[in-house]
């Protein structure tokens, strides 16, 4: 017998991807309310924030490259001591502050040893690589001339770039980048995030310049940082996308809902990191 013509079809779900969407958005926001309250408190709230961010980092990198059992514990926490150990010698001391990455060297080694032989340089690498994104922006923050705007410039280079990339690859669409790698960045996307993070973090630094009298970099090295750090941001997130697809892995974890794990929020973090090690380290000082 055939069916009653009055019987109302099955409803549609709602596409995933639009409640996926949802919550990397919702989380999204939570973590930079976070982010900048920390910033704005400074001292103990933004060190505690970046060093947990820091040890969270180090235990994805170890399970990514196939640390398990109590052998991922033991490192983690060897490592994880070392990372806390250089973020609150980075906070009581001004910049730069050499006997943090000192205990970090330290505790790559430790890490290192007890590790296989053919995962050590993996291993040790991954607590440098966490090193970095705990005493790099205590560093910066400590300031007390230009901290708040430092960290504010690299919050608005990091989240302005991946933002305007995502943005301009989906509305341009074109060439990819480096399908090899990322098979969804384009150059249209690439060009997008280098201008929306430069003239971002350009302009925070000018508001509190000419708004607050807080001055960090003159003019033309503040666009030169700006535009290097944008490349850079998106050189972070090719770099961890590579070491994924080197041990076959999608996501570092899946701990931020819509996000994946730490590593893949704050890739593009640690590589303006590094350059602000670089060039900060190396000068003494913004100029």
């Amino acid at each position: 017998m055939s069916e009653p013509a009055n019987v109302s079809p099955e409803p549609v779900a709602a596409p995933k991807r639009t409640s996926e969407l949802g919550l990397r958005v919702a989380s999204g926001l939570i973590m930079a309310l976070l982010a900048l309250g920390s910033a704005w408190f400074g001292e103990w709230p933004f060190g505690v924030f970046w060093t947990v961010a820091s040890v969270m980092v180090l235990r994805e990198w170890l399970g990514l490259i196939g640390l398990t059992g109590r052998r991922l514990t033991m490192n983690w926490v060897a490592g994880s001591v070392a990372v806390a150990v250089g973020g609150m010698m980075a906070e009581v001391s001004p910049l730069p502050e050499p006997l943090a990455w000192v205990v970090a060297l330290l505790g790559a080694g430790v890490v290192a040893a007890a590790s296989p032989a053919s995962l050590r340089l993996w291993a040790a690498a991954g607590v440098l690589y966490a090193a970095v994104i705990a005493i790099v922006p205590i560093d910066l923050r400590s300031s007390p001339a230009h901290g708040f705007v430092a960290v504010l410039w690299l919050f608005a280079v990091v989240w302005l770039t991946d933002i305007g990339a995502y943005f301009a690859g989906r509305a341009i669409g074109g060439p990819k980048l480096w399908p090899a790698i990322s098979p969804k960045k384009t150059w249209a996307g690439f060009i997008g995030g280098v201008i929306a993070g430069t003239a971002t973090a350009v302009l925070i630094v000018q508001i509190a310049r000419y708004g607050f009298g807080i001055g960090w970099f003159s003019d033309a090295s503040l666009i030169a940082v700006s535009v290097v750090g944008a490349i850079v941001s998106q050189g972070g997130d090719l770099l961890e996308s590579a070491l994924k697809r080197k041990f076959h892995v999608k996501d570092s974890s899946h701990l931020i809902p819509g996000h994946g794990g730490f590593m893949d929020r704050l890739d593009s973090f640690w590589a303006v990191c590094v350059l602000l090690a670089v060039f900060l380290y190396a000068t003494g000082g913004p100029g």
